[in-house]
């Protein structure tokens, strides 16, 4: 059995004329003239705890952008219960004494009557510390709002936001849990040893490459995260342009979020960010070298089986 890239299959069908034509005839046809001319990479045999690996991580990456828009949604529905909370806490749903607010007083009448010292008093008893300036603001911003028509229904709203909020948490930190019983029986176990690159990074980056054995070397595995730069020359004339963004959209985020990794925590990626912004690199052109150089490491330490040299890498 073998594999074929399906941006090979596609080009295929550009040069036998057919580039807006796909059905399974013409995609067997492209097939079968890729296979006759010797193109293809035999299917192995996997290791079972990469496919776990991927399937958490996608759970994962799926329930927290289910996370985020339930947010949204809630933050609407406590402009509507609370109007103003936002102004006297910015990051509500970031906090723990905003998740509190939220649950126990999305009716500002309540927290108003409560007043400040009671209000901290509240928050002790549920482990939390409330600075009294903070509790002063809150108190103030209930005193301040003024009542809206669709409140009633907004915290009912509200109420039922939460309990999915807290189970999209639980389900979140669950599959962070399995991803850290799994990484260290795979290939990317080693990875964990770079500054920056905790289990999270690490298990998406494994379950967007996959098996790394397909892999023959980093330039391949950065070329298919569609992070080359455009190249188009004719007439000796070259017009370059932009990142393609052809290729697998997981990689490439997987590859950046590492690049974000080195640079915020590893001191050598930090002096080269650096330097590349002295010479007037925006911090989109920083990313991208941060991740290419991301991915050099990361198939270095796979290949080798060891964990990361800082010297080695300066």
């Amino acid at each position: 059995m073998l594999e074929l890239n399906p941006a090979h299959v596609a080009e295929q069908r550009r040069v036998q004329g057919r580039r807006r034509i796909k059905t399974d005839v013409i995609d067997l046809e492209a097939i079968t003239e890729l296979v006759l001319a010797g193109h293809g990479s035999p299917v192995t045999d996997r290791d079972v705890v990469i496919g776990e690996i991927s399937a958490w991580a996608v759970h994962r990456s799926r329930r927290v952008a289910t996370r985020t828009a339930t947010k949204n949604q809630l933050l609407g529905q406590l402009d509507r219960a609370f109007p103003g909370l936002t102004l006297a806490l910015p990051d509500v749903l970031a906090t723990k004494i905003g998740r509190l607010v939220a649950a126990e007083f999305a009716d500002p009448t309540r927290l108003a009557g409560l007043g400040v010292n009671r209000l901290i008093r509240f928050a002790a008893t549920r482990d939390l510390q409330l600075r009294r300036p903070v509790a002063e603001r809150l108190v103030a911003a209930a005193r301040d709002a003024l009542p809206t028509r669709d409140a009633v229904i907004a915290r009912r709203i509200l109420a039922a936001d939460l309990a999915l909020l807290a189970d999209l948490d639980d389900q979140i930190q669950s599959a962070e849990t399995a991803l850290g019983s799994l990484l260290p029986r795979s290939p990317y176990a080693t990875l964990t040893s770079v500054p920056g690159w905790a289990v999270v990074r690490v298990s998406n980056y494994a379950a967007a490459l996959g098996d790394p054995k397909r892999w023959p070397g980093p330039r391949q595995i950065y070329r298919a995260s569609g992070l080359s730069p455009m190249q188009y020359e004719s007439a000796h004339k070259r017009r370059d342009g932009g990142i393609s963004r052809e290729g697998s959209v997981a990689l490439r985020r997987a590859l950046i979020d590492l690049g974000i990794g080195l640079w915020l925590n590893e001191p050598a990626a930090k002096t080269y960010a650096h330097g590349l912004k002295d010479r007037g690199k925006h911090s989109g052109v920083v990313a991208c070298a941060l991740a290419h150089r991301a991915n050099r490491i990361a198939y270095a330490l796979v290949r080798d089986h060891a964990t990361y040299e800082a010297a080695r890498w300066a």
